[in-house]
C-alpha cells in the first residue's frame, strides 16, 4: 500500500475525448447498486472487462467507507493511462481521517474483510492519503 498515488497513476489522456475527470458523486451505502449503474454509464465507452473490474473496486471501497467511516462519502473516477494501458483512478473519500483500512481485517464479523484483498488483486496500485478532516482510499485499475 502506498501513501500517495504514484505519478504514473495520475490521469494522462488516452485521447482528447477521454481526458481526466469522468464521474464524481456522493455515495449512499444503502444503494450501492445505483452507484454501480452510474459507474457503468460513465465508463460505457471503455473495455467492458476494465469496467467490470472498476465497478467491483468502486463497490468494495465505497462499502468499506460506508461501513467503517463517517460520511459524507464521495466517489471520484478519472480516466487516463498507466504504462500505456487505459486505466481508471478510483478515489473514495470519507470523513474519518484517523482510521485506515486494513487488508483482511473486519470489525463486522468473521465472514467480512475480503474486499481489500479483491482490490489488491484487481488494482495495479492502491493506497490511502488524507488530511486533518478527510481520508481518501484510491486504486488504479488498468485493462486486464
Amino acid at each position: 500500500m502506498l501513501a500517495e498515488p504514484p505519478n504514473a497513476a495520475k490521469p494522462v489522456s488516452a485521447s482528447a475525448e477521454a481526458e481526466g475527470f469522468v464521474l464524481e458523486m456522493e455515495v449512499d451505502g444503502r444503494d450501492l447498486a445505483a452507484m454501480r449503474q452510474r459507474v457503468r454509464a460513465a465508463l460505457a465507452e471503455l473495455d467492458q472487462d476494465l469496467v467490470q473490474d472498476v465497478e467491483l473496486v468502486c463497490t468494495e471501497l465505497a462499502a468499506n467507507a460506508c461501513d467503517h467511516a463517517a460520511g459524507p462519502h464521495h466517489l471520484v473516477l478519472r480516466h487516463g493511462t498507466r504504462d500505456g494501458l487505459p486505466s481508471v483512478l478510483v478515489e473514495v473519500r470519507d470523513a474519518t481521517p484517523d482510521r485506515f483500512p486494513q487488508v483482511g481485517v473486519s470489525t463486522l464479523g468473521p465472514h467480512r474483510g475480503h474486499g481489500l484483498k479483491m482490490v489488491q488483486s484487481l488494482a495495479a496500485a492502491w493506497g490511502v492519503h488524507g488530511d486533518t478532516t478527510t481520508k481518501t482510499v484510491w486504486a488504479v485499475v488498468t485493462t486486464p
